[in-house]
């Protein structure tokens, strides 16, 4: 099946409309603290001092959990979305943050730059997976651990038809093999979930972690990147990117109420 909303082009789309409900309404449901903070743990942020970079940093949601501890200064955010960004300047506690546009596919980072690399929430729309992670790896320093959170196959058939219709969502496998292939040591993997999931059948999300040893691989070199955000499109290849923005959109857009109920019974489950 077509995923509609999987690549780079239409999620810039995407967030510039999705940016000014995204800490509100969206967040809340998908993408919790309490999941941060589970998550978080497996990047070892554990020095105020380590060079981290979170890519796909977004309105920085993920990034204030990270600025809690390591300082700020150390903390480079980069996003190809500048309606993000601009929501994430907003935030005083990321105000020392450095903050950068720019592709998870091709960062603009010498090897070596940095000592922590995490990315949440962006995996699922990179058109090459295993390049994002090769990036994770030749950024970081011999010793340095790479962190990325996303998404996990549905396990429902209704959701997994709905999740390939809007965007990547990869299994445990997947995420492990890509870590490995890149080069990563001592890869684990941890699920991670709102209080809402309760489907037994399956993980909702993973934050998949590695080491680059210190006589770790050299980073893989690969070709170009399959997609480029600024190359311009010809007549037919704009049509399917308005195609997949729309269709992808819709699908989607499923899930926001889905959740929101779900949540609302969590709640009052608690209350009973």
């Amino acid at each position: 099946m077509v995923r509609l909303i999987q690549h780079k082009r239409e999620a810039y789309w995407f967030y510039s409309v999705l940016s000014r409900l995204y800490d509100r309404w969206v967040n809340p449901l998908f993408w919790t603290g309490a999941m941060r903070d589970a998550a978080l743990a497996e990047a070892r942020l554990d020095d105020p001092a380590l060079d981290t970079l979170d890519a796909g940093a977004g309105t920085g949601f993920t990034t204030e959990g990270i600025v809690d501890r390591v300082d700020p200064a150390r903390v480079t955010m980069l996003d190809q979305s500048p309606h993000q960004l601009a929501r994430a300047e907003r935030k005083p506690a990321l105000a020392g943050c450095r903050r950068l546009l720019g592709d998870a596919e091709a960062l603009p980072f010498a090897d070596a730059s940095f000592d922590r690399y995490v990315s949440a929430g962006s995996i699922e729309y990179w058109p090459d997976p295993l390049r994002g992670v090769a990036e994770a790896y030749r950024v970081l320093r011999p010793g340095g651990v790479g962190l990325v959170i996303g998404p996990v196959r549905p396990p429902g058939r209704a959701a997994r038809a709905l999740a390939d219709a809007w965007m990547l969502f990869p299994s445990l496998e997947q995420y492990r093999r890509w870590f490995e292939r890149a080069g990563f040591a001592d890869v684990t993997v941890r699920e991670v979930a709102p209080d809402w999931y309760r489907d037994g059948r399956g993980p909702y999300a993973a934050a998949v972690a590695g080491v680059r040893a210190p006589d770790g691989p050299p980073p893989l070199r690969l070709g170009p990147p399959a997609e480029q955000l600024g190359a311009p499109l010809g007549p037919a290849a704009r049509m399917r990117a308005v195609a997949r923005f729309a269709v992808g959109s819709l699908a989607g857009a499923v899930f926001v109420p889905v959740a929101a109920a779900l949540t609302l019974r969590r709640r009052l489950d608690r209350r009973a």
